[in-house]
């Protein structure tokens, strides 16, 4: 199994990408501290993972606090002995201009999707070096690069992410610490159907995600397994040379013009 005897940490870990890639991560053989915000369905993930022969336990935390992320470490020392792998996931979407965004808005995205990066790997990466290096794996977005209307906070927080990613790329990769960002367009998650919601005008969700889905090349959304088998690759052996890099799994979305 590629991550046996690994320690992996994986925020945002109730649903979505995070669900998947902390799943996946315990598939290949590695401990995994969930961190999120939502107990309920992260003892869910946790108690799924452990059911099927895994390892994992739940931290709730807010990613965006400081007291709360410093256990992080902590818990994942007590537990399992270490840390190898960050995977910073946490996030949240909010619609609104520089003008209809309020400050509190503004600040709480940031927070949770730019800040909380600095705040896990700031608190994570010495118990990286101390066990010889790892690996640090950042959801951003395909918005990170393009955006549509109405997501100021979140395509500025989402390109905020690149910018940190090369960052800790360079100041790291002499202690064998690499990091690299996935950058996924439309993923089925509740996140993408909460969105649906907002936008549906009646249809009905599935089919305005499927709509959704036309734009991309591919024909179709993504699933979170699919973004959550990049996020390994960037986190294994197999990625070795590869850091401070931003990973497209968009299905060709930013490929094409219109």
């Amino acid at each position: 199994m590629e991550f046996e005897n690994k320690i992996a940490i994986v925020t945002g870990a109730s649903m979505g990408i995070g669900e998947a890639s902390a799943k996946a991560f315990a598939t290949e053989g590695a401990s995994v501290v969930l961190v999120d915000i939502d107990e309920e369905n992260g003892n869910r993930v946790a108690g799924e993972i452990n059911d099927t022969g895994g390892k994992a336990v739940l931290l709730k935390a807010d990613v965006s606090n400081s007291k709360e992320v410093k256990k992080i470490p902590e818990i994942a020392v007590k537990a399992f002995g270490g840390i190898d792998i960050l995977h910073n996931n946490a996030g949240i979407q909010h619609y609104g201009t520089v003008t209809s965004t309020s400050e509190e808005e503004w600040d709480r995205v940031l927070g949770i999707n730019l800040k909380s990066i600095y705040l896990c790997a700031n608190y994570c990466i010495p118990e990286m070096i101390k066990r010889g290096g790892g690996t640090i794996v950042n959801t951003a977005s395909v918005q990170s690069f393009a955006c549509q209307q109405n997501v100021a906070p979140y395509t500025t927080s989402k390109a905020g992410i690149l910018a940190l990613t090369r960052s800790i790329a360079v100041d790291f990769a002499a202690h064998k610490i690499r990091a690299n960002a996935v950058c996924p367009g439309s993923v089925d998650t509740p996140m993408l159907r909460w969105a649906a919601n907002l936008a549906s005008d009646g249809k009905n969700v599935d089919q305005l995600i499927d709509e959704w889905g036309k734009h991309h090349p591919i024909g179709r959304v993504a699933k979170p397994e699919e973004v959550a088998q990049v996020v390994l690759f960037l986190a294994g052996p197999r990625s070795s040379f590869v850091t401070g890099s931003a990973y497209m799994v968009d299905g060709g979305l930013l490929a094409k013009f219109f």
